[in-house]
């Protein structure tokens, strides 16, 4: 290891430790994992102390933002249920339906006179990696027990759970379409990126789910045997898509949906030598949870060092407005359409509109475009690190006060109208 790699080693570190020793006095603050992390990456990239930057741990670097990202991914397909949905009743459909393809449309759209000198494709890239969410830049405006858990709080986390999966084929044939990209059979790059990827990790995940339930099954499986499988679905996926040249990350969403579903399916509960039954699979699955925000949030730290510190060295207007309109109109008013006409009150849909935060997959998939085109990417890079670093700070910083302020509003509306559509429970008719 030499030295330089080292002394990024330890800044790295330094950074994890002095963020797990202050952890709980910031967790009731405006100051979030990501906003922390993001800050310090600042500090010890490029732009600061030079200790981390793509040019010299870009082995590295990539490999901790992958993992991450394909982590998170395994995970929010594991959470998927129709339940999840029918919780949040038509809040995530209408939001990932009709909101998802209107906010890329918009971001695109208003690319177009705000970043000249970049190609149709180049614009509809941009677009399509701001667009998914990301519910740990601002965690408690999205699990706050003010806001009401049936519709807001399970809807905007089922879009946050889901958006990034229909998003990545998008990216990935954009991706291909990019000036510069290899002269190749478009529809060779969709069989491997989108089909043959989709059905191996479908394959990786129906082979560990059946090979864990019949272990399990006799008495075979420790909870630690359950989190080793877990995390080595997530690899065999990743690795076999990436072996034929396809796309690790459409590979694990898909892994995870499938193991999820049998694992679900008649899943019999482990038994401990001692006779009690406990739910090894729920334990291993919270594992895995708490590895993927760890590395998510050293992701944001990469981020903050070799895209935003940066970016903001070679600022403009033109990277800003844009930034600022992706954060508020190309989001809220989506948001707005999508929610027309569903009763909702305009309190909510402005809630909702406005925390549609960007975070890990936008940032991983702007870096892999920086990585892939070098300085033919530099003006997507800013752009993408300048829209994720103002997500992170604004939504972070107003994540605690307006949830606080919008659960106030709640509780005095469901008191006044019993009928209010935002407290209606599963199956009842509004009003």
């Amino acid at each position: 290891m030499s030295g330089g790699t080292a002394l990024t080693g330890v800044a790295v570190a330094v950074v994890t430790a002095g963020y797990a020793l202050v952890s709980r006095r910031i967790a009731a603050t405006a100051v979030t994992a990501p906003l922390f992390f993001t800050a310090c990456g600042v500090l010890i990239g490029p732009a600061g102390l030079g200790l981390l930057g793509l040019e010299h741990s870009a082995g590295p670097v990539l490999v901790l933002v992958e993992t991450a990202l394909a982590l998170v991914l395994f995970t929010d397909a594991m959470s998927l249920r129709g339940r999840q949905l029918h919780r949040g009743r038509f809040l995530p459909v209408r939001l990932l339906a009709i909101g998802l393809p209107l906010t890329i449309a918009a971001g695109w759209l208003l690319a177009w006179p705000l970043l000249p000198g970049l190609t149709v494709w180049e614009l509809a890239l941009i677009a399509t990696i701001l667009a998914p969410t990301d519910a740990a830049v601002c965690r408690a405006a999205l699990s706050s027990p003010r806001v009401p858990p049936p519709l807001v709080r399970s809807g905007l986390n089922a879009e946050c759970g889901i958006g990034d999966g229909i998003v990545l084929p998008v990216f990935v044939l954009l991706l291909a379409a990019l000036p510069g990209a290899a002269e190749e059979d478009h529809v060779g790059i969709f069989w491997r990126s989108l089909v043959l990827s989709a059905a191996l990790g479908v394959a990786c995940g129906v082979a560990a789910a059946l090979l864990l339930r019949r272990a399990g099954s006799a008495g075979w499986v420790s909870r630690e045997g359950n989190q080793l499988m877990i995390l080595s679905t997530v690899l065999a996926s990743f690795a076999l898509a990436r072996l034929v040249d396809g796309s690790g990350f459409i590979a694990v969403w898909a892994a995870g949906i499938a193991f999820a579903v049998l694992m679900r399916r008649d899943l019999p509960a482990e038994t401990s030598p001692d006779g009690a039954r406990s739910h090894g699979f729920a334990g291993s699955h919270e594992f895995t949870e708490n590895v993927a925000a760890l590395l998510a949030a050293m992701s944001f730290l990469v981020f903050g060092a070799v895209l935003l510190g940066p970016a903001l060295e070679h600022l403009d207007w033109r990277t800003v407005a844009y930034a600022l309109l992706s954060l508020t109109v190309v989001r809220m008013v989506p948001v707005a359409l999508a929610l027309a006409g569903s009763g909702l009150r305009l309190p909510t849909v402005a809630y909702a509109g406005w925390f549609g935060p960007r975070g890990l997959a936008s940032l991983v998939l702007g870096l892999l475009v920086v990585k892939e085109y070098g300085t033919g990417a530099a003006l997507p890079g800013r752009v993408v690190a300048v829209t994720v670093g103002l997500s992170v700070l604004a939504h972070g910083v107003t994540s605690v006060l307006l949830s606080e302020r919008y659960g106030a509003w709640y509780a005095k509306a469901s008191g006044r109208d019993p009928g209010l559509r935002e407290r209606v429970a599963d199956g009842e008719p509004a009003g």
